[in-house]
């Protein structure tokens, strides 16, 4: 009996020591095995997780030829993502056919892919063929280049500063602004946001930061005296509190008629919004988009945090308009994946979709091409990395296309 007492302390003490290596073991594995082994802790989501990515000007050989197309698009089905956002409109240009742009007078980018295809409607039907959604996005709004046809033929279109200085500078370099209260150029939008929704087989519309206007423009004289008629004064310096206001309102009043625009043409089609976060939006750019969401204009929003460090993007998620949007719409963040010039790495990446991820939030990458051909890995090993973001697929299409209603096929 002694004998089997000792043997069973010599075993239960030899167990213990095992589970204590074990646990040491995998501590340290964890500590020394890339994040991308692991899919990240979800939170749970009140609504179907964004998994998007822009298709940028950078794009065009891939939207524009249809081999490429294709396998661009069948690779995001395989790394089970859900969402493309297609540029259609940039620089003062329409990205697609559109007979909107000629009737103001200005030529189109592209009309044509290298197979005589509609790229747009190739791109549509191919993705939808794949499970996912397809979302055309006006990338530069009310921004313009000077040298643009949209800026040369329509001068009467744009605003200016209270110095009368008609440009500013912009990450895509000198720019104009058109005047978001002039009502030829709310017409002029408007027209092109119907030509898209009724002409293509698309999912819905995403507007960007640059649907906005920067504090410092709306001194031309036909907003000046539109204020003057409504508020009985003149405009103050750009960050008087009811100047500021009185613009804000007004942007949001056109954003809920492009709404309705979208909605006349498919009531259920996805109205998005993709800004900056909120402090910056309003107090800069006029852009009131936390209103548009309590308004009931937004179905779903895409707030740009490109932050290289970690705390700083952790900052931007914990913003409380975010945990409020996220409960009423499907609510991602834009994570930047590279510039042409400034590639970004996989680790980077990786900690920033495990965090949004982990907040029950989407996510959204800036751009296509920068996913693995921008970027400091190999393009296959960049690839891999990607593969082990997502591991299962999360679709939106049942839902998103069952809910759209189809109108016939606008004819030129």
């Amino acid at each position: 009996m002694k004998l089997y007492l000792k043997s069973y302390v010599i075993l239960r003490e030899w167990w213990r020591s095992l589970k204590y290596f074990a646990l040491l073991l995998g501590t340290l594995l964890a500590l020394t095995i890339p994040n991308s082994i692991s899919p990240p802790a979800i939170a749970q989501q009140p609504f179907e997780e964004i998994r998007g990515v822009w298709m940028t000007n950078n794009d065009t050989s891939t939207l524009i030829d249809r081999d490429k197309m294709q396998a661009a698009v069948s690779q995001l089905a395989r790394l089970h993502f859900n969402t493309i956002y297609p540029v259609v409109w940039n620089s003062g240009y329409a990205q697609y056919d559109s007979n909107i742009a000629r009737q103001a007078g200005i030529q189109t980018f592209v009309r044509k892919g290298l197979q005589g295809q509609d790229p747009l409607a190739d791109l549509a039907a191919t993705a939808h063929r794949q499970g996912l959604l397809v979302v055309p996005w006006f990338e530069f709004g009310f921004m313009t280049p000077p040298t643009s046809e949209l800026a040369l033929q329509h001068p009467n279109w744009l605003t200016q500063k209270r110095d009368g200085s008609k440009t500013s500078i912009d990450v895509a370099g000198e720019v104009v602004w058109l005047n978001p209260f002039h009502p030829e150029v709310q017409q002029f939008i408007t027209a092109l946001v119907r030509e898209v929704m009724t002409k293509y087989d698309v999912d819905g519309i995403q507007f960007d930061d640059h649907m906005s206007l920067p504090r410092e423009f709306g001194y031309d004289k036909y907003t000046v005296a539109l204020y003057k008629k409504e508020t009985k004064h003149s405009p103050a310096h750009p960050g008087d509190t009811a100047w500021m206001r009185w613009r804000a309102d007004k942007i949001t009043a056109f954003m809920t008629q492009l709404n309705q625009t979208v909605k006349q043409s498919k009531p259920k089609a996805i109205f998005a919004v993709a800004p900056n976060y909120y402090d910056f939006a309003y107090k800069f750019h006029l852009q009131d988009w936390l209103t548009w969401v309590r308004k009931g204009i937004v179905d779903e929003l895409i707030v740009q945090v490109y932050r290289p460090e970690l705390q700083s993007f952790l900052q931007q998620l914990a913003r409380p308009e975010i945990q409020e949007v996220q409960q009423k719409i499907p609510t991602g963040i834009g994570i930047l994946t590279g510039l042409r010039n400034d590639p970004v790495p996989m680790q980077r990446i990786q900690a920033q979709v495990r965090a949004t991820r982990d907040r029950g939030l989407g996510v959204a990458f800036f751009f296509y091409q920068s996913l693995w051909d921008y970027a400091p890995e190999p393009s296959e090993q960049r690839q891999s990395y990607f593969q082990a973001l997502f591991r299962s697929p999360a679709s939106r299409f049942a839902s998103a296309r069952a809910a759209v209603v189809e109108e016939p096929i606008f004819q030129p």
